[in-house]
């Protein structure tokens, strides 16, 4: 039996939620996803703010905050938002990703241990299954575990949308094998792959020198190649449409006072217990 962990029972939750009340989480993914229509990267900023919200809303045993670009900017961790269970009082700290069906970070490895560790081995390719544990026991994958990484994952193309969650503890049990591959796809730095007996693909180490981009290095998988890793909170993928008269709310908000804010704040406050009631929550 699995140890028990805040995030699973929070993540368990959601799923639950939004098995029973589907239309919720397509309401605030379509949301979300418009945003992309402002900027390209508006929807994941965005995305911290709603997700507490959608929490604060409709999970009645927990409660949210967004504290990642206070609490966190100088600390070691990459956390979004804060998810307290109201009957255990255990806290949670979550990672809000928001990207494109295919690569995904989970982790930005910001003190760039994982790749010099894999480095260090002189080898093209790990499989022997000592020398692999050693890898995922050491200190470098030590919180590879301890990832808890909400990934809203879209295809604009179709115009539909997923939450994935990475079973990490599945995976770091899976790995037979890591090599290094270079070259190809336009990459300019080598990774480390990890698969599975079947050699098939499960997640990589992207490199982490003194040239690379911070914000590339690190954990990475893939929505497409490691789906058999992941879990579907929504229950698979679910159509989204852009809300175009949100981004009109949008524009019109940003020339408005704070009186006209507080009047329309209320009237979406009046809508959201309109929606719990129709959805008897």
């Amino acid at each position: 039996m699995a140890e028990y962990s805040p995030y699973r029972e929070f993540t368990k939750r959601l799923k639950l939620l939004i098995s029973k009340h589907p239309n919720l989480i397509a309401t605030t993914l379509s949301n979300i996803f418009t945003m992309r229509l402002i900027g390209n990267k508006t929807h994941g900023d965005l995305a911290e703010i709603a997700i507490p919200e959608f929490i604060n809303q409709y999970m009645y045993d927990f409660t949210s905050t967004h504290v990642g670009k206070d609490r966190f900017r100088a600390k070691k961790r990459e956390e979004d938002i804060s998810v307290v269970n109201q009957i255990t009082k255990d806290e949670v700290l979550i990672s809000i990703k928001a990207y494109s069906v295919g690569p995904l970070q989970l982790s930005t490895d910001k003190e760039a241990r994982m790749f010099p560790l894999l480095e260090s081995q002189r080898v093209s390719e790990i499989n022997t299954s000592d020398r692999i544990r050693a890898i995922l026991e050491s200190p470098a994958f030590s919180e590879i575990e301890q990832m808890n990484v909400l990934p809203l994952i879209y295809d604009e193309k179709k115009n539909i949308c997923n939450i994935l969650i990475f079973d990490a503890e599945q995976a770091k049990q899976d790995v037979a094998a890591i090599r290094k591959v270079t070259g190809g796809y336009g990459r300019k730095h080598p990774i480390y792959e990890f698969r599975n007996e079947n050699y098939e693909y499960i997640c990589e180490v992207r490199y982490g020198g003194t040239t690379a981009n911070a914000l590339q290095r690190g954990l990475w998988t893939n929505t497409r190649n490691a789906i058999q890793y992941f879990d579907s909170i929504t229950g698979g993928w679910i159509d989204y449409s852009h809300n175009m008269i949100l981004v009109r709310l949008f524009s019109h908000a940003l020339v408005a006072s704070k009186r006209g804010h507080d009047r329309a704040l209320q009237v979406v406050k009046d809508d959201i217990a309109e929606i719990i009631e129709g959805e008897r929550l």
